[in-house]
């Protein structure tokens, strides 16, 4: 008999504007790829999705609760009572929209006063990369980015 243990996360933060696609992002990533929302109702506040992950050649797992916050500007005072502990972030920009991208640093800075002694650690997201030919934000400025708020960068298509 295995015996599993989970650890709690208390918070994994998806933020970025309305419309980057950090809805799609949280529900691929919560389903390990195996549902695409083909509809889609604006986030108005924060949903909350809990995904086990098991840590591989052990027999722990980590719970992860990922808040997938709304991006539009008239919720922020609401999406901001959600954000008393986050573990992680992962903010998301749509590689095709500069607005989205430029906007990151704001995210980053809102999320990370909410606790100014802590270091979150976290992750900043091109999503819509395979829309190459409709491309505004090139990788390395995203990696740039990136690295100016100490984050890893990646790169998908939800």
């Amino acid at each position: 008999m295995h015996i599993l243990f989970c650890k709690l996360i208390t918070g994994f933060f998806y933020l970025g504007d309305s419309t980057v696609g950090k809805s799609a992002v949280c529900q691929v990533f919560h389903s390990d790829g195996s549902h695409f929302p083909k509809n889609y109702s604006m986030t108005t506040g924060v949903e909350l999705l809990v995904k086990h992950v098991n840590i591989p050649d052990t027999k722990d797992c980590v719970e992860l609760y990922l808040h997938d916050s709304a991006g539009k500007e008239v919720f922020y005072d609401l999406v901001q009572q959600f954000w008393d502990q986050p573990s992680v972030i992962m903010v998301v920009y749509d590689c095709t929209n500069e607005m989205s991208f430029s906007s990151c640093s704001k995210w980053i800075e809102r999320i990370r006063s909410q606790k100014p002694e802590v270091k979150t650690p976290g992750v900043l997201v091109a999503n819509k990369v395979d829309l190459e030919e409709r491309r505004m934000v090139s990788k390395k400025a995203g990696q740039e980015l990136a690295s100016t708020h100490d984050l890893k960068y990646f790169e998908c298509s939800a």
